[in-house]
């Protein structure tokens, strides 16, 4: 049960929160009226990076982890509802600058998180390589020729990123209207990730032709990794150069792999992809998440990542423990939380924040927000989440310096 203390915290905070707003009826335009008193308390920081960079980088001294929800633009929005009715397809939604806008700043106006994700999808950037998709409402993604030969990979293009305008100028128009007050992150699929759909041709629930592929086809597997990687590498920077302050790489499928499946099939390439970012963007923090991660953590230390995301099946004082204090954590509330009476909800923050220590940790779920989440409860586990403080939630406790598993 949650105490009457972190109660009475977290109640004190959204009132002075909700103090500042003009009257409403709105829930939604309550909310709204947060961002006026966020920007004055982030304003009056020692730093003018946003409080998510400074996590990423495993900075000492912050007041709170930072918090933003992946999917938190989507489905479970009434907004987002309304707007689909208007767009129904999928594609104009991610690929009108306009539209990305809007979409993406839905739950920012509403429940202003820590971080801003673009409103994409990972599959965004095939077509500026070769490989045309479509969106079905009953199949998801669907790419009519799956690339599976030696001549099919030659025929793939460097990225024509005049193709992605639509991502760069969505990215600009952004990160003016955040002004500083959250983070502006962008995301990109591993190239495993990206490979499942491109030799599947869709959603797939065995990976049947791609694993057959890694002992029919190693040479043509191989070949389509790499030039995803450099593609996806490509785009990283771009999406960087127009205003991304952090980026997620999604490694999706990984955790469908045996661990050292993973390391021999994904690991390489996304290593390449870090090196290069390192090289070319080395202030801009890069989140590795791979759903189902449990049994890749040690492998994933060293790839070079400044934040491992742990999912929901992942204990977070283990998994702290696994990474070891010089990488950053993110995570990892299970969504299913947000279905809960909400003093559960604030209860399950309270033991996640407390798991991970009080510095380089990103709160966020174990996976993305589920459809039909309230949004009454990703607006408490916001509001929650700025009552937190670091010299109260760890008053009395000595932080141990945390030695990674072997």
């Amino acid at each position: 049960m949650v105490s009457p203390t972190t109660t009475a915290a977290a109640t004190a905070t959204a009132a002075a929160f909700l103090s500042a707003a003009p009257a409403s009826s709105s829930s939604t335009q309550r909310r709204r009226s947060r961002l006026p008193a966020i920007s004055a308390s982030l304003s009056s920081s020692s730093s003018e990076e946003p409080l998510l960079i400074r996590a990423a980088r495993g900075e000492d001294g912050l007041p709170r982890p930072p918090a933003w929800m992946m999917r938190q633009a989507g489905r479970y929005m009434a907004s987002y509802q309304a707007l689909s009715k208007r767009h129904p397809s999928f594609r104009e939604r991610s690929e009108t600058t306009d539209l990305i806008v809007e979409i993406t700043l839905q739950p920012w106006h509403a429940f202003a998180p820590d971080g801003v994700i673009l409103f994409s999808d990972i599959l965004t950037p095939l077509p500026a390589i070769g490989v045309p998709f479509d969106i079905s409402e009953s199949k998801g993604p669907v790419i009519q020729s799956p690339v599976r030969t030696e001549e099919q990979v030659r025929e793939l293009v460097p990225i024509d990123l005049d193709k992605l305008h639509f991502v760069g100028e969505s990215l600009k128009i952004l990160r003016s209207e955040i002004d500083g007050k959250a983070a502006l992150l962008g995301f990109v699929g591993a190239p495993w990730t990206i490979a499942t759909y491109v030799v599947e041709g869709g959603m797939t629930n065995t990976y049947t032709n791609i694993k057959r592929m890694c002992h029919t086809s190693p040479n043509v597997l191989r070949g389509l990794l790499s030039h995803l990687a450099g593609t996806i590498s490509d785009y990283i920077i771009y999406q960087v150069n127009s205003g991304a302050q952090c980026i997620q790489i999604f490694d999706s499928w990984g955790g469908q792999l045996p661990p050292h499946v993973w390391e021999q099939w994904s690991k390489p390439y996304i290593k390449q992809i870090v090196a290069k970012i390192k090289t070319e963007c080395p202030h801009v923090p890069l989140v590795l998440y791979i759903n189902g991660n449990g049994g890749l953590l040690e492998r994933m230390k060293d790839i070079g990542v400044d934040v491992i995301g742990l999912d929901w099946t992942v204990d977070m004082a283990d998994g702290r423990r696994r990474v070891g204090d010089g990488i950053s954590v993110q995570g990892n509330v299970d969504p299913a939380y947000l279905f809960s009476p909400l003093p559960v909800l604030t209860d399950e923050i309270h033991r996640v924040v407390k798991s991970a220590g009080p510095k380089g940790h990103i709160l966020n779920l174990g996976h993305g927000v589920l459809q039909k989440t309230p949004e009454e409860a990703v607006a408490h586990f916001f509001d929650v989440t700025r009552s937190l403080r670091y010299d109260t939630l760890f008053q009395g406790h000595v932080t141990e310096e945390l030695q990674s598993v072997a």
